[in-house]
């Protein structure tokens, strides 16, 4: 990982963090355009579920971002799901969503 932004680095450190704490199979962080960082884990409730990183679009959106810098989603999957990827395009079409492994390793950029 040595080669992204520290910035990038930072988001996905705190996907890591928000997964290890609840036990999620997924976390997520993003990176607003004025610099804030939300981090969310997958919400699973009868009336609601939402993806780790629809939660922390969620998240941002509620607090008054306007724009996304970055997304970061840590998980086990091969993939980011479409809901998503596509979560963060409402927001900002070409913002970076980064995916990595369980030990922060990234394996992917889209």
């Amino acid at each position: 990982m040595s080669e992204l932004d520290p910035e990038d680095l930072k988001i996905i450190t705190l996907a890591r963090s928000a997964r290890a704490r609840t036990g999620a199979a997924e976390g997520a962080a993003v990176r607003d355009t004025d610099g804030r960082t939300y981090a969310a884990t997958t919400v699973a409730l009868p009336s609601l579920g939402l993806t780790a990183l629809q939660a922390a679009v969620a998240a941002a959106v509620s607090s008054g971002a306007e724009g996304l810098e970055a997304a970061a989603v840590v998980t086990a999957s091969e993939s980011v799901d479409e809901a998503s990827v596509a979560a963060v395009r409402d927001l900002t079409a070409g913002a970076p969503v980064l995916r990595a492994d369980a030990a922060g390793e990234l394996r992917e950029t889209l």
